[in-house]
């Protein structure tokens, strides 16, 4: 796998400490996000760009939906946005992949295969 750099966008602290943690032992530069207002700016501004964003659905004000399609009014889109939820249902996946994202893992995060799911994401469309 290779270093990234990833956004994490997840409101509740104890579960974004952990993600940023899991990622930044594997080399990458993370960005933690407490909520998607700003996930705009930061993918407009961030150097090097981000390569991936991991957006939980379930955040409060707007949602993960609703900041992915702000996401797709941005120029020059070169980054993989995948779904972090609870929501596990087979309509649940088919409801992210209909509204774009790239790709889908649920939570409860498992520490031993986030890192490996996450790798999935990182390699070339």
């Amino acid at each position: 796998m290779s270093v990234a750099t990833i956004v994490v966008v997840e409101d509740q602290p104890d579960n974004l400490k952990l993600l940023t943690t899991l990622l930044s032992l594997k080399g990458h530069q993370v960005v933690g996000l407490p909520n998607g207002d700003r996930l705009a700016e930061v993918m407009r501004t961030q150097k090097p760009v981000p390569d991936l964003v991991l957006l939980d659905i379930q955040l409060p004000g707007r949602d993960g939906y609703a900041v992915l399609e702000e996401l797709k009014e941005l120029p020059e889109r070169s980054w993989k946005v995948v779904a972090l939820t609870a929501h596990a249902l087979p309509e649940d996946r088919a409801r992210a992949t209909a509204a774009g994202f790239d790709g889908y893992i649920t939570k409860p995060i498992d520490v031993r295969t986030f890192p490996a799911e996450v790798a999935r994401y990182l390699q070339p469309r």
